[in-house]
C-alpha cells in the first residue's frame, strides 16, 4: 500500500490532485477530477436522506483479513440485542461483499419502493444492505473500475430507505482508496461520528493501520478508536493464553499510546467466531460466555451502550468484561 504524500491539500481543496505534494499519490487522478468543480449535489441529497440516522460509524482497516467485517457484523448484532435500538449495516466492500454470508442473508434480494431501496431485514430492528444482494450468484466477480464503484456507494447512501435508525455501521474494504474517499466525501455533510479501525497485534498489520490513521487525519474523519482483533488465543480447556500473532512492537496498545488514540479493546482469537460467521449466525449468541464474546460486549458497552446490554445483563462488570477483568 502506498503512503499518502505529506502535505496533502485534502480532497476538498482547489489544489486537490494538482499540488506538488500530489505527485505520485495513487489517488491523484481521482482528486484532480473533482478539484475546483461544483460540489456533487448528491452530498446534500445524502445529508437530507440520512437526517433520520442518529449515529454513523465507519469500520476501517489498513490490512485485509484482520476481521473488519466480522467486527462490523457483531457490532450490529450486539447493538441490535436491545430491541429498542434500530441498527443498519451497510457493506460497501464492492469486490468482496462478505456481510450477506456472515449475517445469514445469502440469496436475499433488494426490493424497491417509492421511497427508495428497501434494506434486507435480519430482525425488525436490524437492516442490511450490500452489493452481494444484487448478484445472481455469490460466486460472481464484481469487475468494476473506480467510477462505477463510487456510483454504487453513492446510490447506497442516497437511495436506501433506512427509516429511523440509531446506528448506521458502514463496513468498508481494506485500504485508503476509491471506496473510502467516496464514503467520506458523500458523508461529509451528514455528520459522521467517526471511524473504528481494526488491526491485529503484529507489526505487518500495524504499519498499514498507521496509514489508515494518516488517511483519517488528512480527510478530517474523526477516529473513535482502535480494536485489536485476534489478540491472544485462550484455550477453552485450560484457559491458558497463547500469542498466535506476537505483538513484536507492542501491538495496538503501544500504537494507541504513541498516537494518542483510544484503544477500544482487544478481542481474543476464537475458532468459533469463524464457524458462526460461516453459518450466518451471531457468535454473541452461539458462545455468549466465551472470552471473545465478553470482549465484544465490553467494547460495545463502554463506547456505545452505557449500562448493561439488556439481553445479557450481568455479563459486564463496571463496563468491563469478566475476561478482561480476570486478565488484569
Amino acid at each position: 500500500m502506498e503512503e499518502v504524500p505529506q502535505g496533502c491539500p485534502g480532497t476538498g481543496s482547489a489544489q486537490a490532485g494538482r499540488g506538488a505534494s500530489c505527485q505520485g499519490c495513487p489517488n491523484q487522478r481521482l482528486c484532480a477530477s473533482g478539484a475546483g468543480a461544483a460540489p456533487d449535489p448528491a452530498i446534500e441529497e445524502i445529508k437530507e436522506k440520512l437526517k433520520t440516522v442518529k449515529h454513523k460509524i465507519l469500520v476501517l482497516s489498513g490490512k485485509g483479513g484482520v476481521g473488519k467485517s466480522t467486527f462490523s457484523a457483531h457490532l450490529a448484532h450486539g447493538l441490535a440485542e436491545d430491541e429498542n435500538t434500530q441498527v443498519a449495516l451497510l457493506d460497501i466492500d464492492i469486490c468482496g461483499p462478505s456481510i450477506p454470508k456472515m449475517m445469514g442473508l445469502e440469496g436475499e434480494q433488494v426490493h424497491q419502493s417509492g421511497s427508495g431501496w428497501s434494506p434486507v431485514f435480519l430482525e425488525d430492528n436490524l437492516g442490511v444492505m450490500s452489493v452481494g444482494f444484487l448478484l445472481s450468484s455469490p460466486d460472481d466477480a464484481v469487475i468494476w473500475r473506480g467510477p462505477k464503484k463510487n456510483g454504487m456507494i453513492k446510490q447506497f447512501l442516497r437511495d436506501v430507505d433506512w427509516g429511523e435508525v440509531d446506528y448506521l455501521i458502514v463496513d468498508t474494504p481494506p485500504g485508503t482508496s476509491d471506496e473510502h474517499l467516496s464514503a467520506v466525501q458523500y458523508l461529509s455533510a451528514a455528520h459522521v461520528d467517526g471511524a473504528v479501525i481494526i488491526t491485529t497485534p503484529q507489526e505487518v498489520s500495524l504499519q498499514d493501520v498507521r496509514k489508515e490513521i494518516s488517511f483519517c487525519h488528512k480527510v478530517k474523519l474523526p477516529i473513535i478508536g482502535v480494536v485489536e482483533n485476534m489478540s491472544v488465543f485462550v484455550c477453552p480447556k485450560c484457559k491458558k493464553e497463547s500469542q498466535i500473532f506476537p505483538p513484536t512492537t507492542g501491538g495496538a496498545e503501544v500504537l494507541c499510546q504513541d498516537l494518542k488514540i483510544p484503544l477500544l479493546g482487544k478481542v481474543p482469537l476464537d475458532p468459533h467466531i469463524g464457524k458462526s460467521c460461516d453459518k450466518g449466525q451471531s457468535f454473541l449468541i452461539d458462545a455468549p460466555d466465551s472470552p471473545a464474546a465478553l470482549a465484544y460486549r465490553g467494547i460495545i458497552q463502554r463506547r456505545w451502550c452505557p449500562g448493561p446490554i439488556p439481553a445479557f445483563p450481568g455479563f459486564l462488570i463496571c463496563g468491563m468484561s469478566r475476561w478482561e477483568t480476570s486478565a488484569r
